[in-house]
């Protein structure tokens, strides 16, 4: 291909930018009225305005997107992530106005895209899934009694939803008594669906995903794993790879599984089979993200593999190496830089006055010095992508890193960073997806004493 439009916009465009630039593809970005001043704007060969700040008036105007393609006769769109990524109503217009979607087919987005869909999937091919409500629950009643049988805590979550928005944790029947009707308010709101379904929650777990890649011609491969068990609101802050004190065996139990999960539903194109690694190192399949992750670059680290220009490849028709030419070097862990309040952790937009990087790390960011970031998007500045040569070096310059990063004009999680990279439970990779919860509560009691 030698034109394609980038249906994103920030650090996703630039990243997709960056690699067509070096295989010669022409590319035509799309923006917003607030982000005409963003560096992957001028990047692209082209740009084009699609509308206001919202989201809903500019980057998921579906219509407007794919007639900008079409008036400047790309051959492509890549969805990034987020946004449009996993929309088989998209897809699909994509393919009817006769250009490549750079993702899954939209028939694989739509059945993987529907939770309980997938679990069901899942269940037909043998991968192992997280014990729960084999369909969606209409009512209270009926979701106090399958919690009853299932066995509290569990996990409300909305069908249709993804990126831990639409899912909430009850402890008992009060707390499902209470979250109930806003879980599915939620779900209408973001998702515009409100089924909702109720699964086990597992304690003392760990959330580990694997990055699969299928083409067109039925080979599927794993580019290994990545633990992404530091989160917050069940959301990712800090992903690593290799995952820390996974034994060998069990590393290659769940890429095996995520292979299979692909293979299930003749995946092709970048995605993600998520799972839930309990203390035995026994999994549970949790979702499959359909699309190139927030995370993708971790995996790149230790595979040297660009995983963009894969998708292109794949896109292309090109077939995928064998599983064997795919090898893992080394230790990489990401750290996500928001625009945020390290106390209340509410967005806090503004302009970026200064940013001052440490050293030894790859800086993938939407946004420069001088930049504002909006409340129209989401707050992340900067994804920080630091390697070692075993998890030591990397926790070591990790370390040395936020030691000396620092953004002026607006609040960020930087000093949590600073903090955080010192416990014990991260030092020694003994840590599961409450870890940091539980340390920012801790911290909170220790400084009011």
């Amino acid at each position: 291909m030698k034109k394609i439009l980038i249906a994103n916009r920030g650090e996703i465009a630039r990243r997709i930018i960056r690699t067509c630039k070096r295989l010669g593809i022409d590319t035509v970005a799309i923006h917003s009225e607030a982000d005409g001043d963003l560096p992957y704007v001028s990047e692209a060969t082209e740009a084009v305005l699609i509308g206001p700040g919202p989201v809903m008036q500019s980057y998921l105007q579906m219509d407007k997107i794919i007639e900008a393609a079409k008036n400047r006769q790309v051959e492509a769109i890549h969805p990034g992530y987020g946004l449009l990524s996993e929309n088989a109503e998209f897809a699909r217009k994509v393919t009817e106005a006769g250009m490549i979607f750079i993702g899954p087919h939209n028939s694989i987005i739509e059945k993987m895209g529907d939770k309980i869909a997938s679990r069901k999937t899942m269940i037909e091919a043998g991968v192992p899934v997280v014990p729960g409500t084999e369909e969606g629950v209409a009512t209270l009643e009926q979701a106090l009694s399958a919690a009853g049988q299932i066995g509290y805590p569990v996990m409300l979550k909305a069908s249709a939803g993804g990126g831990g928005i639409g899912m909430i944790r009850c402890e008992d029947e009060q707390a499902l008594n209470q979250q109930f009707e806003s879980v599915k308010n939620r779900a209408k709101s973001y998702f515009g669906d409100d089924v909702v379904f109720l699964e086990k929650f597992i304690a003392d777990a760990r959330h580990i995903e694997v990055q699969i890649f299928g083409d067109q011609h039925g080979n599927i491969v794993h580019l290994y794993e990545r633990n992404c068990s530091v989160q917050r609101r069940n959301q990712k802050v800090i992903e690593e790879s290799p995952s820390p004190n996974l034994p060998e065996q069990a590393r290659k139990r769940l890429c095996d599984a995520a292979v299979k999960a692909a293979e299930a539903v003749k995946y092709t194109n970048a995605g993600t089979v998520e799972f839930i690694v309990d203390h035995n190192h026994d999994f549970y399949f949790l979702e499959m993200n359909t699309r190139l992750q927030v995370e993708h670059p971790v995996s790149e680290e230790v595979t040297g593999v660009d995983l963009v220009e894969w998708q292109l490849a794949v896109a292309n028709g090109k077939e995928l190496p064998p599983q064997e030419a795919i090898i893992s070097n080394g230790h990489a862990i990401e750290f996500r830089i928001y625009a945020e309040d390290p106390k209340t952790f509410f967005p806090s937009p503004g302009t970026l006055e200064q940013i001052r990087w440490g050293e030894e790390a790859r800086i993938e960011s939407g946004y420069e010095q001088g930049n504002k970031i909006t409340p129209f998007y989401d707050p992340l500045i900067a994804k920080v992508i630091i390697k070692g040569k075993d998890r030591n070096e990397a926790l070591s310059k990790s370390m040395d890193f936020f030691a000396h990063a620092e953004i002026a004009g607006v609040k960020t999680n930087i000093p949590m960073f600073r903090e955080f990279l010192e416990t014990e439970e991260f030092v020694t990779g003994e840590y599961e997806t409450a870890v940091l919860s539980n340390w920012l509560n801790h911290d909170k009691e220790e400084k009011a004493k």
